[in-house]
């Protein structure tokens, strides 16, 4: 068995003149939880189209299961789940016919999975699809794509639009199915909170290309605020690593990326004064590694040192 679920490389894909994936190479490994993460209009709706098959890459290759995307066999299908912001659901039919017809399409269905996730929203199998709230239609999409039993499920903005009931719903009832120990699970977010409660894996992409890959605590302990007093004629702004940098109250504040060692002192023959430095939130690290107009076009990924 192949030990990647995901392999692409130099991916590319363009809409007219813009490049939604510009020469893309990523590989993720089988198990655990990657969040891909990156600003609207990032690349990570496209990446998950060609992915499953519903584009075809203007440049690269891609594969998903070990098979190449653009070859994707009714059988290879079956072993992904896909749940997508819109939660698009027949509205005419019943909740059980539609999981009936859903289990008919798959020998490995998971009925009690199903049955599991389903309590959590309190949805009964005979109401219409219309009747049913969008945080209701959310669980709903979850218990079909859980009930499927794949090995591998991606979720694309699953929780967007709910309410904080639904959404904290939604979140348990992905995390304490044991659908998380035999699959491999790509969610799309833009919420942090649920970044930092379910993420075992970072993918950053910004502008169609790899930004970063590591653990979350790998991505922290690699981030720092630095704060301190410079004097009116000191640009701080070309500081190798420098990935923010704001003035409030004439104090500047630098996030920075591995600061070296003695990064204090450097600072201070710099004419610094009342240096501080503290840990950042992941939240605040991501932000950081997104910040505008940061990565040039001849920016290389920064990846994972243990990579």
């Amino acid at each position: 068995m192949n030990s990647y679920v995901i392999e692409t490389e130099n991916l590319n894909l363009r809409y007219g003149q813009k490049m939604a994936l510009d020469n893309l190479s990523l590989k993720i490994c089988r198990g655990g939880v990657h969040a891909f993460i990156g600003a609207n209009g990032a690349g990570k709706s496209s990446l998950f189209r060609l992915l499953l098959g519903f584009e075809t890459p203007s440049g690269g290759s891609a594969r998903i299961l070990d098979q190449d995307c653009t070859a994707l066999t009714p059988e290879v299908r079956a072993r992904i789940g896909f749940v997508n912001e819109e939660h698009t659901l027949p509205a005419w039919m019943r909740v059980d016919e539609v999981t009936r017809m859903q289990r008919n399409q798959y020998a490995g269905w998971k009925q009690v999975r199903y049955e599991e996730v389903l309590r959590n929203f309190n949805v009964q199998p005979s109401q219409k699809v219309r009747e049913l709230s969008r945080g209701e239609r959310a669980g709903v999409s979850l218990a079909l794509a859980l009930g499927q039993n794949p090995e591998l499920l991606v979720l694309d903005e699953p929780t967007l639009g709910l309410d904080m009931v639904a959404k904290r719903t939604l979140l348990e009832s992905l995390m304490y199915s044991d659908e998380g120990q035999d699959s491999t699970i790509i969610y799309c977010s833009h919420q942090m909170e649920e970044i930092e409660r379910i993420a075992d894996h970072l993918v950053i992409i910004e502008r169609g290309r790899l930004r970063h890959m590591s653990e979350p605590d790998e991505l922290c302990s690699r981030v720092r605020m630095w704060a301190a007093e410079f004097p009116p004629e000191v640009d701080t702004g070309k500081l190798p690593g420098l990935l923010e940098l704001q003035q409030i109250d004439g104090i500047s504040h630098l996030l920075m990326l591995d600061s070296p060692a003695g990064f204090d002192a450097q600072l201070g023959g710099m004419g610094a004064r009342n240096i501080t430095s503290s840990p950042v939130s992941l939240g605040r690290a991501v932000s950081g590694m997104l910040a505008t107009g940061h990565i040039s076009r001849e920016d290389q990924p920064l990846r994972s040192h243990h990579a």
